[in-house]
């Protein structure tokens, strides 16, 4: 598919978890879901359109696969920028626990997901993209399977939740691509994997006197 991209919304302590709703994803009592819809405006679905364009097929959690099965299959008509791509490209669902999924263009992945991923990566094709998809997400981070993160950053701070780098992720250092910013006030991150980070420390020049 040429590279894997992935698109996050996440808040200022870097919480991923229920975006969209407040029953979107209640697990460990979470119950301060739906913390994007105040800061829809045109400019992020202006931004959401311009990168599903992009898209030749999408990996999902099967979380994040049901919330969209329920919803975009509804939306028909095709000049709609998300739903035409959702509808109509494949789709592949990482789940032990899904079967008969009637969503046209679904199959899931029941085996080995990092394998399948390498595998999907090895061929051409523009963007294979993840959207959601926190637990899948963290397996794909864990394997250096990301080629481009797209992060979301909203100006909120929940303070409890599922976090895309918990305590005890590898350290990983990123290449900037690029930045935007909504009328609404969200930053919108574009970076690549470049490895391991650096570290240094400030010193005064030696010859410097006081």
């Amino acid at each position: 598919m040429g590279k894997l991209t992935v698109t996050t919304f996440l808040t200022l302590d870097g919480v991923y978890q229920a975006p969209g709703g407040e029953e979107e994803d209640t697990s460990g009592g979470f119950d301060l879901g739906g913390w994007v819809k105040p800061f829809y405006e045109e400019d992020m679905a202006r931004l959401v359109a311009e990168w599903f364009s992009r898209a030749d097929a999408f990996l999902l959690g099967r979380r994040t696969y049901e919330i969209f099965a329920a919803h975009w299959p509804k939306v028909t008509d095709p000049g709609d920028p998300v739903a035409s791509r959702l509808n109509t490209l494949p789709k592949y669902v990482a789940s032990r626990t899904l079967a008969d999924p009637s969503w046209a263009g679904t199959s899931i992945v029941d085996g080995d997901v990092v394998e399948f991923v390498r595998d999907l990566r090895s061929r051409p094709g523009g963007e294979l993209q993840v959207h959601g998809s926190g637990e899948l997400l963290q397996t794909l981070i864990a394997h250096d399977l990301v080629d481009e993160y797209r992060l979301w950053l909203y100006p909120i701070v929940l303070g409890k939740g599922r976090r895309l780098f918990p305590g005890g992720a590898v350290p990983k250092a990123f290449e900037h691509v690029e930045t935007r910013q909504t009328a609404g006030g969200v930053n919108v991150l574009v970076l690549r994997p470049a490895g391991k980070p650096r570290f240094d420390t400030f010193r005064l020049p030696e010859d410097q006197k006081y």
